[in-house]
This record gives C-alpha cells, structure tokens and sequence, in this order.
C-alpha cells in the first residue's frame, strides 16, 4: 500500500449515516465515501467498465441464485450501480457483482474524533 500523502476530512460522522454517501472532490474523477451498515468504505469514482461516473449511481442491492434455483433480492444497501450501464459493483469490496470481475480502486477511511477521514496516498492519478 503507497504512503499517506494526506488525510482528507470529508465530514462530520452524523453527516454519513448509513446508506449514506459523500462524493469528494480528490484526484482527477472524485472519491466516494460510503457508510454500508455502520462501515465506511471509500471509492474511486470511476467506473472501470467505460470510465463513467460511478459513486454517483444508485446504491442498491442485487440478485442472486438459491441452491434451489430460485432468483432472490439480497445486500439490500450494499450495492453500487454506474448509472452508464448498470454495471453492479459490491461497496465493501469493489468488485463487480457479476463476470467479468472488475474492481474499482478502494481507500482507506476512518473516524476519528467524530470526523470521518479518507486517507490519500501520494499519487492519486492512476484509475486502476
């Protein structure tokens, strides 16, 4: 993992409650910041299927097959869909719901003092 170049406060936690999202203005395309069930996740805004503009999507769940092949909606809140092509992508982990696997490039946050933070590193520039 690349050094902290720099600590970024993005808002107060009570600002971030969960299902909730801040979308900061660092690196070329923005950084998300997500509360998934009390968690704080932090992502690249940018969709790695075409680039597009994917923190600002709908934050959603997903569908998924039981051993008895029926099809149920689940990780209601934990999902995050581009709003270009509707490609699905886990908020915790950063990977696409579906194949082919794509992943989206994830930063460290925290809360400290009743603050939320997002650790930069030193080289915000690459989108992989």
């Amino acid at each position: 993992m690349a050094a902290v170049a720099q600590r970024l406060v993005v808002c107060p936690v009570d600002d971030l409650p969960p299902g909730g999202r801040k979308v900061v203005d660092a690196g070329p395309f923005g950084i998300g910041v997500f509360n998934v069930n009390g968690r704080y996740y932090a992502l690249n805004n940018y969709c790695p299927h075409r680039g597009g503009p994917l923190c600002l999507g709908e934050i959603t769940g997903t569908t998924e097959e039981t051993p008895d092949r029926e099809v149920v909606w689940t990780h209601e809140g934990e999902v995050l869909r581009c709003p270009w092509h509707n490609w699905e992508f886990v908020i915790e982990s950063g990977r696409t719901v579906s194949e082919p696997a794509k992943h989206v490039k994830m930063y460290p946050v925290s809360v400290e003092d009743g603050q939320v933070v997002l650790d930069l590193p030193s080289r915000l520039g690459d989108v992989a």
